[in-house]
């Protein structure tokens, strides 16, 4: 994946501290000498290397080597290596690749024997580079910025290309795609992973094929979001501490146990090798998962602490992460938040996109950092007014070019991206990281100012190194959101286009200067650097 601008990257002994909460569990280390483990792949064996300023307290002289699952609390399975008590240890152990024993998805954990019991030194360390057995390395798709959220019935019309649409979005929910096929025509796909068989679903895979097989002949970049709905279909997948009866429109990925471990690893490998070239279509980014920050609407799980909710959802995403870059090695993986950045709420379950990414990242980095990426939806505030110009004292409150600002939205969204720019947020090779931009600007005050709002957000984009996509949601209006003030779609239900239409069409076109224009007088702005904050 391309990415922009080298900084300088803060010191390795920022990666692990003595106390690390693990998806709501929290492992604490408790021996002397406590040490910064890695994990990485070396050819078919995983190199485990251990180090602190003190050599490790421990009853035999010696080190040990434990591949815990990623729901343990401790140490509950038998030291595979071990090693002389030292400042600096290395342990290597087979991968095991596609088996039972496959130790892709391991939390490794060097412990000492103290007091007469194994203690752990670290709290546990991942693999960091599951590319390194990719079978699929594909070229990802050379794509500019502008992108859509497609209507999959419009698909095989030339609407998209007449659109200039370089980019789409589509939804993935996993529980469509795994089980026996519902259609004798399309046969149930048996799929073998980590030495278990798997059933997908024959026709919903193939709905998915003829989705994602026409964006990659239009010569489209897509990106699928991963989606966890509570539908009844794949209970394995539901994290238990999301099944107590609340209702959500997604749930927390299960990884407190087996069964949710493998069935979700099972169906992002899945995912990842079969949408990794052109012979079903391609997707070059997997979002893990929609708003994540926002715990109650967007991925429920009874976890009201938001550190032991970021681990928690961490898990998840590293899972996801390890699964598809093990498959297509140019894959990107996401996640994902929402407008609101830095409102300070106390309510539970709302948690602010800036303290998300913050404990997020913390997590990723004391299990070992990967290469995450960012999709972030910077709506106008609120939701249901485009024309944010006009909203006087009370948005200008709310969306400030301050990194304390309450929202970041597409007028605003250099907060995020400079946020980005800090050294403990870099990526694993010092750069900052990917980061695409999805919103919808609703028809209600009028298609003029919609297009005028949707305009000056693409300038923001467009002027923004940091920024990969800014992606407009939707192709065609849903009639049931209208009522809701949400008018987003560039055409009506119907078909016909509206002015967004073409405003769309002509972002990034020939004709661009007039809706420029059109924008800057509806804003009662001279020109765009009044307006714009390049980076």
């Amino acid at each position: 994946m391309k990415r922009k601008k080298r900084l300088s990257i803060l010191a390795a002994g920022m990666l692990c501290g003595l106390l690390v909460a693990f998806g709501g569990r929290t492992d604490t280390v408790h021996a002397a000498g406590a040490m910064n483990v890695n994990a990485a792949i070396s050819g078919s064996d995983v190199t485990v290397t251990a180090a602190s300023s003190d050599v490790p307290a421990s009853d035999d002289g010696m080190l040990y080597l434990f591949a815990e699952p990623v729901y343990s609390d401790g140490i509950s399975t038998n030291a595979l290596a071990n090693a002389p008590a030292a400042g600096n240890v290395s342990f290597t152990v087979p991968l095991n690749a596609n088996s039972a024993d496959s130790r892709l998805f391991s939390k490794f954990i060097v412990a000492a024997v103290q007091g007469g019991q194994y203690v752990p030194l670290n709290g546990g360390a991942y693999i960091i580079n599951p590319e390194a057995i990719a079978n699929k390395t594909f070229a990802r798709t050379a794509a500019g910025k502008k992108g859509l959220v497609p209507d999959p019935a419009k698909i095989s019309t030339d609407e998209l290309t007449d659109l200039g649409v370089h980019q789409v979005l589509y939804n993935v929910a996993l529980s469509r795609i795994l089980g026996p096929t519902e259609n004798g025509s399309y046969p149930t796909i048996n799929y073998s992973y980590n030495g278990r068989n798997y059933q997908f679903n024959g026709l919903v895979v193939a709905e998915y094929d003829n989705i994602f097989g026409t964006f990659t002949k239009k010569g489209l970049q897509t990106t699928a979001i991963l989606l966890n709905p509570n539908d009844g279909r794949m209970p394995q997948l539901i994290h238990p501490l999301a099944r107590d009866g609340f209702v959500s429109p997604y749930y927390a990925f299960n990884t407190a146990d087996k069964e949710g471990v493998d069935y979700l690893t099972a169906a992002a490998a899945f995912l990842a090798e079969r949408y990794s070239d052109s012979e079903h279509g391609k997707v070059d980014n997997w979002i893990v998962g929609n708003e994540v920050n926002a715990r109650y609407e967007w991925n429920y799980v009874n976890i009201p602490n938001l550190d032991a909710y970021a681990n928690e959802y961490a898990e998840a995403y590293r899972l996801c992460y390890n699964a598809i870059k093990s498959k297509n090695a140019n894959a990107g993986v996401y996640i994902c938040t929402e407008q609101q950045w830095d409102r300070n709420r106390n309510e539970a379950g709302k948690y602010d996109s800036k303290d998300f990414i913050d404990s997020f990242n913390k997590a990723i980095l004391a299990g070992g950092n990967l290469d995450w990426g960012l999709m972030t939806h910077p709506y106008p505030v609120p939701l249901t007014w485009a024309a944010y110009w006009t909203g006087g004292a009370y948005y200008k409150n709310l969306v400030k070019h301050s990194v304390n600002s309450a929202y970041v939205t597409m007028e605003n969204v250099e907060v995020l991206t400079d946020y980005m720019c800090r050294p403990e947020l870099l990526a694993p090779n010092g750069q900052v990281r990917s980061i695409l931009t999805a919103a919808g600007y609703t028809t209600t005050q009028g298609e003029d100012m919609a297009c005028a709002a949707m305009v000056l957000g693409w300038q923001q984009a467009a002027n923004n190194q940091y920024i990969d996509a800014f992606i407009i949601s939707r192709e065609t209006e849903i009639a049931e959101e209208i009522p809701q003030g949400l008018a987003l779609g560039l055409t009506n239900p119907d078909g016909s286009h509206k002015l967004t239409y073409d405003c769309y069409k002509n972002l990034d076109g020939p004709n661009a200067a007039a809706y420029i224009q059109q924008a800057l007088a509806l804003r009662g702005a001279g020109d765009l650097s009044q307006l714009i904050y390049p980076r």
